[in-house]
């Protein structure tokens, strides 16, 4: 919608203030026009079609309680935009159910100049406010910044660049790069190094700064990921980078000149708190298989590059280091429920058994935990051998904590029993995690078939003379 002016009926200027509804759920949400399709998996993306007569650049600004700043943020950010980017663009407000007058500053903006528009929402949370412009905006570029506009502005252009080219898929400003430029004080920079470090070692991820308030992605490519986000918060850009990896899609990155903002309102230690049970849940729908990532990937990754067609050279599912603390963490949770099964079954059958029953459950629990988690593999291929080898490693725990129980046979001493096969479920855990990253998951050196169009008749045939 756009305002009428009163006095002689014409059209004017981008609407001053919109309410947005919610989007509905699921992958099918109705999608605005872009300016290319995706181009498929193993391809490159099309370029963006800057002649489009609508806004090529979407930034939104998500605002909650800004009245003091917001005024000085939009003429700044117009002002940049209107001089270097060559293309159209439209700046978003996008209004948290703010309390104070921010509302009203960003409309009086609005009406001054034609390219800010205000979006009013009901409900708090950068998440929600960018989901919902997000997926509303015709524009084939989309964007967010903080209102405090702490990143250089000089760095738009490379974050946007590969996007309007098609090279990369999302582009995110990072502050922990070694050539980036920060001003910020030792209690922020270690939480929000700390927090990379976790998101590296539990989720598997590779980019260096998840939470910094400079980031753009292509709209075709949001309109596939945003319905499978669920964070209306800060978590809000961690699952959205987190779900763009798994994905197969290309993440760039960019070195930012960042100046810490003093007198931000946001609360530090609640939002780390509320970011680690964000990574729980995530970590719950990537295993349970809330999000579909195997149809995601097929529909939107790029394919392999050159050396991830070599997968002789690649270790699946990240680093040594990584691998070792998600297989270990699962080890813990099977190590604790094969315990509790061995309890309750001891005090109805043998011991044997007992032991039998236990760790055969867990086992599969733990094969499958450990597919999907440690080592990253999605989908159903390979599944029926990968659990039929874990069933091979489950015999040779089997064996360990069955000869351990066998050296013990005849004690009294119930607690003995179970020190005895809590230490050989152990080092039947080590044995598992090596053959596990060394047999089971490895992935295996493919083959090169015939060439197109050579059939088995055509191919030249060697026999020997009996």
């Amino acid at each position: 919608m756009t305002f009428t002016d009163q006095a002689t009926g014409t059209l004017s200027q981008p609407p001053a203030t919109a309410d947005i509804p919610a989007p509905a759920a699921g992958p099918a949400l109705a999608a605005g026009p872009v300016a290319g399709p995706i181009a498929g998996p193993g391809t490159r993306r099309s370029p963006i079609d800057t002649r489009t007569t609508l806004p090529v650049l979407d930034v939104t600004i998500p605002v909650y309680n800004e009245e003091r700043d917001l005024e000085a943020c939009l003429r700044r950010l117009h002002a940049y935009l209107l001089g270097t980017f060559p293309h159209s663009f439209r700046i978003t407000v996008a209004d948290n159910a703010s309390t104070d007058g921010t509302l009203k500053t960003a409309e009086r903006v609005a009406r001054e100049l034609r390219e800010v528009t205000v979006v009013h929402l009901a409900e708090k949370g950068r998440g929600n406010a960018l989901r919902k412009v997000w997926l509303a905006s015709p524009s084939p570029v989309l964007a967010y910044m903080d209102v405090d506009l702490s990143t250089d502005l000089a760095a738009l252009g490379p974050l946007l660049a590969p996007l309007i080219s098609g090279h990369s898929d999302l582009a995110v400003g990072t502050r922990l790069a070694h050539n980036s430029r920060v001003i910020r004080g030792p209690k922020r920079e270690f939480i929000s190094r700390g927090y990379n470090v976790l998101l590296h070692t539990f989720l598997g991820a590779h980019f260096s700064d998840a939470q910094c308030g400079f980031k753009a992605i292509r709209a075709d490519v949001a309109r596939q990921l945003l319905p499978h986000t669920l964070d209306n918060a800060w978590f809000f850009d961690t699952e959205l980078l987190v779900l763009a990896e798994r994905c197969g899609l290309r993440v760039h990155e960019v070195p930012v000149d960042w100046t810490d903002d003093p007198d931000s309102s946001v609360d530090i230690l609640q939002t780390a708190l509320a970011d680690l049970r964000g990574m729980a849940r995530l970590s719950r729908d990537l295993v349970s298989g809330r999000i579909p990532v195997p149809e995601l990937r097929a529909a939107l990754a790029r394919g392999p590059l050159p050396a991830a067609s070599r997968p002789h050279e690649q270790s699946p599912g990240g680093s040594l280091f990584g691998q070792l603390v998600r297989f270990g963490s699962i080890g813990v949770a099977s190590t604790l429920a094969y315990l509790a099964i061995f309890l309750l079954c001891r005090g109805i059958m043998d011991p044997q058994l007992a032991n039998f029953l236990a760790l055969l459950i867990t086992a599969v629990a733990n094969t499958a935990a450990n597919r999907r988690f440690t080592f990253g593999v999605q989908g159903r291929h390979h599944a029926a051998r990968h659990h039929f080898e874990g069933l091979l490693v489950f015999g040779i725990g089997l064996a360990l904590t069955s000869g351990a129980l066998a050296l013990v046979h005849g004690t009294p001493d119930r607690w003995l029993e179970v020190v005895t096969v809590t230490a050989a479920n152990l080092a039947a855990t080590a044995v598992k995690f090596l053959l596990f990253r060394l047999v089971v998951f490895r992935r295996r050196r493919a083959h090169p078939g015939p060439a197109a169009g050579t059939t088995d008749a055509s191919r030249p045939r060697t026999e020997t003379a009996k």
